[in-house]
């Protein structure tokens, strides 16, 4: 009989935990220190070179989560980004990217790479015949994200996968808005799975953490720069991690079903100009989220029609006006000022991300009380509205 592969929330609660050997606690020991012995050791443990006993414990569950064989654990989502970047390209190489990305990590290309002699191109568009385009000799990896950051365009992770392979190249995706409840891009041939941990994995915005999944041999190649750059994570908030990843499972699909509550609503308001939920029919990559996605997420972002996106959030008193996401708690915000603000007026305009857009990170709340927090504050926006042009 085959192996029974277990659960998500089991593999959640339960993977790369570390025994308590001494009192049987049923969570793992926390250690603190920073200094560990050196001789008749197996292993010479030192936090930036990410091999505490928390910090490998809690890399060990993050790469069963996203079925790979090592994980690194990083002190931000851009640690893990730039870290898995550069550990690849050098300078005289080339990357491909897909042109719908955080705008953090759109700007590091765009401002750094330049300075190690490193050279890119954004595709066109997200097919997988846009990449090939512009692969050249020089070319040494493709970087995408999907669900994109913030309108949630899906790429086709298998095609993107197969044409990295088929060119030698190293294939990356940001996974964070998928979480790895959703979606697990090594199943289809990704070579490094990238997280902003401070999202889905922390939940409750208050870690800040990035993750890198891939093969053993990929993993050391990050590792060697990676200790280099030290952007390792305190033992204390590894700690803190892990015991948020443990209900990861439940937030998560809390998040998929009222994000999809959400969607609807939004789409079928007069006041609601379009929707962008790749769970949604009328979502131009729903079949194709379908077909590579377990759940469509808790993100979700809408433009108003006619009303002052600005003045809505105000009226907001549920759902709060805040600068990340995927927490237990809706969040709110302007990509135009906020996530995507390092981009230019016409960087935006050219992805689509008009200055009203709204993305909705939507979290555990009742749907209905979100529903009624949002019908008051669009109600409460017209009134002011209309008020003004009287």
């Amino acid at each position: 009989m085959a192996k029974r592969s277990q659960g998500i929330n089991t593999l959640c609660a339960h993977a790369g935990e570390l025994e308590d050997k001494q009192f049987k606690g049923a969570v793992s020991p926390l250690y603190m220190s920073t200094s560990y012995a050196f001789e008749d050791v197996e292993v010479k443990r030192y936090p930036r070179y990410f091999n505490t006993p928390n910090q490998q414990a809690l890399a060990q569950k993050i790469a069963a989560l996203e079925h790979g064989e090592a994980a690194l654990i990083f002190g931000s989502g851009m640690a893990a980004v730039s870290s898995s970047l550069m550990a690849f390209l050098h300078k005289g190489d080339h990357v491909v990217l897909q042109k719908t990305l955080y705008g953090g990590t759109s700007n590091l290309v765009t401002e750094e790479f330049k300075k190690f002699g490193i050279d890119f191109t954004f595709a066109r568009d997200l097919s997988a015949e846009a990449f090939e385009k512009e692969i050249r000799k020089n070319t040494k990896g493709i970087y995408i994200e999907t669900p994109s950051n913030p309108l949630l365009s899906i790429t086709d992770i298998k095609a993107i996968a197969g044409l990295a392979k088929k060119h030698g190249l190293v294939s990356m995706i940001d996974n964070t808005f998928a979480s790895p409840v959703n979606q697990n891009p090594i199943d289809m041939g990704i070579d490094v799975v990238i997280h902003s941990a401070t999202k889905y994995m922390g939940g409750h915005s208050d870690i800040l953490a990035g993750a890198v999944v891939s093969s053993e041999e990929k993993i050391d190649t990050i590792f060697q720069l990676a200790k280099n750059f030290g952007g390792s994570l305190s033992d204390y908030t590894v700690w803190l991690l892990e015991r948020s990843i443990k209900t990861m499972g439940l937030r998560v699909k809390s998040q998929n079903e009222n994000a999809g509550r959400m969607a609807e609503f939004l789409e079928q308001h007069e006041l609601v100009e379009k929707v962008y939920y790749p769970g949604l029919k009328s979502h131009p990559d729903h079949e194709l989220a379908k077909s590579q996605m377990k759940g469509f997420g808790g993100m979700l972002s809408f433009e108003l029609k006619g009303l002052d996106s600005a003045i809505f959030m105000k009226y907001l008193k549920l759902i709060k006006p805040s600068m990340s996401l995927a927490g237990v708690e809706s969040t709110i915000l302007s990509p135009a000022k906020t996530s995507h603000a390092l981009l230019s007026p016409e960087e935006r305009k050219e992805q689509g991300i008009k200055d009203g857009l709204l993305r909705f990170s939507v979290g555990i709340e009742e749907p209905e009380d979100l529903i009624a927090d949002i019908e008051q504050a669009l109600e409460e926006t017209r009134k002011d509205m209309v008020d003004v042009r009287i």
